[in-house]
Formats: C-alpha cells, structure tokens, sequence
C-alpha cells in the first residue's frame, strides 16, 4: 500500500502534537526548585553569584514550533533545578542565543 502525503499530514500530525506535548512533562520538578526565584540582574546586588548554566530544551518537533512560553517554562525550570543542586537560590535571565537555549546565572540571596 503506498501512501500519500495527505495520508502522512492526517497520520503524522497528532503524533507530533502528542510528542511536542510531552516534551513539557518530561522536565524533572526537584524538590525544592519551587523556591528558587526569578529576579533581573538589577535585583541581586546584594547576593552571592554561585556561577551560570546554560539550559536548552526542543523548541520544534518535526515541523512544529513549540509555543514560546512552554520552551521558556520548560528552560527556566532546568535553570531553577540546576540552582537547587548548586546551592542558589535565585536565577536571572542572561542571553538566548538560539531558540531552545538560554544561559541563566545563579546567586544566593537568601541567609
């Protein structure tokens, strides 16, 4: 049987939406990421840098964009469980240099 690419779009799209929806539940939540915060960089003055990580997650499958706010969810999630094993307690947003990607410091801020 030989089939069409309209056989392929109907097939193949509601797998690549099922996968581009799981691709948000697969980030790991550790305990204690929930109390991380999210401050800017005019914000940690007074705080202790404890260095930076670089995040990226899939911000297309196949040939679908995921939205922007799950991809930036998705990478300030890692960010804040990378905090969590290195002792920080706070993450500031830094560059983004291809989407999917983003670098993150970290700082303690809290005694």
């Amino acid at each position: 049987m030989r089939f069409s690419k309209k056989m392929w779009l109907v097939a193949g799209f509601p797998l690549v939406t099922a996968l581009g929806g799981c691709a948000s539940s697969m980030i790991e939540v550790r305990q204690g990421s929930d109390r991380v915060a999210l401050a800017e960089i005019n914000q940690v003055g007074g705080c202790q840098a404890k260095g930076e990580v670089t995040v990226s997650v899939l911000a297309k499958v196949g040939f679908f964009h995921r939205s922007t706010d799950d991809v930036e969810a998705n990478l300030l999630q890692l960010a804040r469980n990378y905090a969590v094993d290195s002792g920080a307690d706070t993450v500031v947003k830094d560059v983004s240099s291809a989407p999917g990607e983003r670098t993150f410091k970290t700082y303690k801020c809290k005694p």
